[in-house]
């Protein structure tokens, strides 16, 4: 499971919270969309790691992390807190 993976890769980032969603299912029949979901992800992370960083470099940050899952799936909305 995607998500598995991306929790795992995610660890890295040492995260006081971290809430993985996969929102797939209310994007059926839109682009990208495919059967068994796992294509539209959601992730809530908190970590002091963030502490400094803008936003842009946050992001940077978790795609680093998650590595190749990206370009496995259709879309990735990030939501990035220090705690």
């Amino acid at each position: 499971m995607i998500a598995d993976e991306m929790r795992e890769r995610l660890a890295e980032l040492e995260p006081s919270r971290l809430e993985i969603l996969d929102e797939s299912e209310s994007h059926r029949g839109h682009g990208g969309w495919r059967e068994g979901g796992q294509t539209h992800f959601r992730i809530r992370i908190a970590s002091a790691r963030f502490s400094g960083l803008n936003h842009v470099a946050r992001h940077r940050l978790v795609h680093r992390a998650l590595g190749d899952i990206v370009p496995r799936i259709h879309a990735l909305a990030l939501e990035l807190s220090e705690n």
